[in-house]
């Protein structure tokens, strides 16, 4: 089955835009989903589209050969979808979403 792309404008021009503007939006979409956690319908999309972002910037950063960034964002990935899977790293929704808001205030 293919992969349905939910942000289709974005994918060619996001490896040119700054990684704090990447994770504000990534941020975006967490937020999204933390809101949307007991509304499956809505939940569905906003964590999708999360994931997306995440793969775009993933895909970005290792074109660029940025290791360092690319370590830190497969790890703010990582713990993205282990709270919405059993939360075993015991993250606190709040500072999930504090630290997102950080990159908006860097644009």
């Amino acid at each position: 089955m293919d992969q349905i792309i939910q942000h289709k404008t974005l994918r060619e021009s996001w490896s040119e835009k700054s990684l704090a503007y990447q994770m504000g939006n990534i941020g975006s979409e967490v937020s999204r989903s933390l809101k949307n956690k007991d509304n499956p319908r809505r939940f569905q999309g906003c964590f999708e589209r999360a994931l997306e972002l995440f793969d775009f910037t993933i895909d970005s950063l290792q074109q660029k050969k940025e290791f360092g960034k690319l370590k830190e964002v497969c790890r703010a990935r990582e713990e993205f979808c282990d709270y919405f899977n059993g939360n075993s790293f015991r993250t606190d929704p709040k500072k999930l979403q504090k630290y997102y808001d950080e990159f908006v205030s860097l644009l």
